[in-house]
């Protein structure tokens, strides 16, 4: 019997993918195909023993056929463990939901599109053990299979906001969704992170090293993507607010500036006047320009100052993430009266 309680080379790694899953109905099977290869015992390129001992498949009610497919793979496979929520809560509660549901040593997280190979969790494992790192995120060498604008925009979000992941090299990290990270970590972000709460940046918070592993991703699956522009930049203004007070530091930083602005034209008038020039500010542009900045800066300044309001207002009402609840076909939901399904075949 192989000993799964160590964390070193003598012992073996058990890891747990989590998947969630929206719109996963074309992709899953080829998908659980190649994880399958990891559900017996391996050994990684850097001699270490590893196991995937669970597979979360987190339904987060999307609009396709995904929920038959993740019964037919549950009968399937034994190490697939489906995972229901009440409603669709979006990518990073279905990912936390299912972080919190995992028992492995390691958990990794991945897409349900293909993108991300199985391959590289192996490369990826030992990155961690040998850097000693608590999370290690993919590093894709190729662009991602999607638009310039959508990548330029991406790219840029994720290096703005990288620094807001703390200490222990985080800084350096572009935040990935394929990402390896120790059990325990991962459970107690799952356990702490509240609404509004952005998963790597509250990662960040209590992980310890950070590192990255060099990947290729793959071109997604006959699928379209569940984000539009709208939703993309939703997720990027809720990394900002989960990013700690940066935002507010903006506020000041605006207020600053207009007032030093504000300073030195009032001594450039008094200088003007006392040297006896004759400035004067001809007609009303000028003052509707001033208005206008200063108004848009007074109005943008509020706005931040609501958002961070509603955020903790959330927090305090206790909005919960996500709510695990049973497959909705075994409960009452899924239950159909004989005569019913007569009547409606007729």
């Amino acid at each position: 019997m192989d000993d799964t309680s160590g964390s070193g080379n003598a012992g073996q790694h058990t890891l747990s993918v989590v998947i969630p899953v929206y719109q996963g109905e074309r992709t899953l099977n080829a998908l659980l195909e190649e994880v399958a290869v990891y559900a017996q015992p391996v050994i990684t390129p850097g001699g270490h023993r590893m196991r995937i001992t669970e597979v979360l498949l987190v339904h987060d009610n999307g609009p396709d056929g995904s929920a038959a497919v993740m019964r037919n793979l549950a009968e399937q496979y034994d190490f697939v463990r489906p995972v229901w929520l009440s409603r669709n809560f979006g990518q990073h509660p279905a990912t936390l939901a299912g972080m919190a549901s995992a028992g492995g040593d390691w958990i990794v997280t991945l897409d349900e599109d293909g993108q991300h190979n199985p391959a590289d969790i192996v490369r990826m494992l030992d990155v961690a053990l040998d850097q000693r790192a608590a999370v290690v995120y993919a590093k894709p060498t190729n662009e991602p299979p999607h638009g310039f604008a959508r990548n330029l925009a991406s790219r840029t979000a994720k290096r703005a906001l990288a620094g807001s992941a703390g200490a222990n090299g985080a800084s350096a990290v572009e935040f990935q969704s394929f990402r390896l990270m120790l059990g325990e970590i991962g459970r107690s972000v799952a356990a702490y992170a509240g609404s509004g709460v952005y998963l790597d940046v509250a990662m960040g918070w209590v992980a310890g090293r950070v590192a990255t592993c060099e990947v290729e991703l793959r071109a997604e699956g006959d699928r379209p993507s569940g984000y539009s522009m709208r939703s993309l930049g939703s997720h990027f203004w809720r990394m900002v607010l989960s990013s700690g007070t940066k935002g507010l530091r903006l506020v000041s930083i605006l207020g600053a500036v207009f007032a030093v602005v504000g300073f030195v034209l009032a001594l450039f008038v008094v200088i003007s006047r006392l040297s006896g020039s004759h400035f004067v500010v001809q007609g009303w542009a000028s003052l509707m320009v001033a208005l206008l900045l200063v108004g848009g800066a007074i109005l943008f300044s509020l706005g931040i100052i609501a958002e961070y309001i509603g955020v903790a207002v959330n927090m305090a009402m206790g909005k919960p993430l996500y709510l695990i609840v049973s497959d909705p076909q075994d409960g009452p939901l899924g239950r159909v009266d004989p005569h019913e399904s007569h009547v409606l075949s007729d």
